[in-house]
């Protein structure tokens, strides 16, 4: 397994957005010396019935970053969300910055090229990404020193991205009370899922644990941060040494009862772009309708 140096002395600002429409925190992570920053997870708003686009999450990280005069290093994706669009490309626009995401978002391109019948005119080789990272490569924001996880399983192309005390778990974990991400996309694989979330369990039990989405299960306020400690003990699916067995078991019980998410369909092909929303033969933003595919 690989093995990662992780340093709790370094405490990054982690400053949380929370979107209403698709339960998805986004995250300005500043290093308060050099004032960079990275943004992890950006939400692009999209009204679908309308196919109407606007930036009013993303506008609100914009502020954030403007207004603390930081200078944005890093636009990270955890994978290819499949609930959400990306902001990443209007974020890019207005601050700089490079965009990154796991090496595997190749697999997930090859998959869903398929599934959209995308023609040969659609890269296949994340060459829309700035930055393609490969299990524990490190990079900087400022004098921030931070590392990449694979933590394949919810999809391929997964990853926690660990920066100091801080680490963002994507959709490999939930809050305790949520358990874990849905393992039964295309590519996904419960077994896998299980593994890599025993691999986020050995970082340090302090380590302070960011989650991408929150759902308030049995009616309490949204939250986002909690630590390896208090995931070990008290997550409902792979807490208190729950067998590898078991948890592919329940997670694949589970996801057979889940509806697909509401925004799947233009969340997977603007994401696999980076963000970019695809176009027609006349340059025309348009999105796709795969019939009986997902």
């Amino acid at each position: 397994m690989q093995e990662y140096s992780v340093d709790l002395s370094t405490k990054p600002e982690v400053t949380g957005f929370f979107d209403v429409a698709t339960n998805t925190i986004s995250y300005v992570i500043a290093d308060p010396k050099t004032k960079a920053c990275a943004v992890m997870d950006s939400v692009m708003d999209i009204d679908y019935a309308s196919g109407r686009i606007t930036h009013d999450h993303a506008n609100k990280i914009f502020d954030h970053i403007v207004t603390n005069s930081l200078t944005l290093e890093w636009i990270i994706e955890t994978h290819v969300h499949a609930d959400h669009l990306s902001g990443a490309p209007y974020l890019q626009e207005k601050l700089g910055g490079k965009i990154g995401i796991s090496a595997r978002i190749m697999e997930v391109q090859e998959t869903f090229g398929k599934v959209f019948n995308e023609g040969t005119d659609f890269q296949r080789d994340g060459s829309q990404f700035d930055a393609l990272f490969q299990d524990g490569d490190r990079y900087n924001i400022g004098d921030i020193d931070a590392f990449v996880m694979a933590t394949p399983g919810h999809t391929p192309a997964c990853m926690v991205h660990v920066m100091g005390y801080a680490a963002f778990a994507g959709d490999t974990m939930f809050m305790p009370d949520g358990g874990s991400a849905r393992a039964d996309f295309p590519g996904g694989d419960a077994g896998e899922l299980y593994d890599s979330i025993q691999k986020v369990l050995t970082l340090p039990d302090a380590m302070r644990l960011f989650m991408c989405h929150d759902y308030g299960p049995n009616g309490r306020d949204i939250a986002w941060e909690t630590t390896v400690a208090d995931e070990k003990a008290h997550n409902i699916h792979v807490g208190g040494g729950v067998s590898r067995e078991a948890f592919v078991t329940l997670r694949s019980e589970r996801d057979a009862t889940l509806a697909m998410p509401k925004l799947i369909i233009p969340s997977l092909q603007v994401n696999m772009r980076a963000g970019e929303v695809p176009s027609d033969a006349n340059g025309r933003p348009v999105l796709k309708v795969p019939i009986n595919q997902l």
